[in-house]
């Protein structure tokens, strides 16, 4: 899945790509000067330069990166990426499916105080805090479920 938060924060637009559990596997912080679509594009080119998604065959995005990116993610790596778009006749709040994972997890990152604004002066910067509120993240979930060597619960 796959979206950004631009309009949160001023000056900067974050795209994540998370798995479906959302967790970050990809991230791009840039300018807020760039399109969303052709942002789209700096993180799928990252995301296929690590080369961690051999299965991978769909991409789910929102509504901002319809268009040539489709055709284009087609023809670049072979993914499929389907838009999930909302209807015009609906009124107010409507969950819309797989896109809520994406937004959970932009939920968890905004309750760092770092992430909160864009306080760095780099992008480089700015991808870095998101990993490592991320990587924070695992590691409490990791804790909770973890079983003490010694039978006694952990302090």
């Amino acid at each position: 899945m796959v979206t950004t938060r631009g309009k949160k924060i001023n000056g900067v637009k974050r795209h994540l790509m998370v798995d479906t559990l959302g967790l970050v596997v990809t991230v791009v912080v840039h300018s807020a000067a760039i399109q969303d679509r052709d942002g789209a594009r700096l993180l799928f080119e990252r995301a296929i330069r690590q080369g961690y998604f051999p299965r991978m065959s769909r991409v789910w995005a929102d509504g901002g990166y319809a268009g040539q990116l489709i055709g284009w993610l087609h023809e670049f790596c072979g993914w499929v990426l389907e838009i999930v778009k909302r209807t015009d006749d609906l009124k107010g709040f409507k969950l819309l499916p797989r896109r809520w994972v994406v937004e959970r997890t932009f939920s968890w990152l905004g309750n760092y105080r770092r992430l909160s604004k864009h306080y760095e002066c780099r992008d480089e910067t700015g991808e870095a805090m998101i990993q490592l509120a991320m990587i924070h993240i695992m590691i409490r979930r990791l804790k909770r479920h973890a079983k003490p060597a010694n039978g006694y619960p952990a302090p």
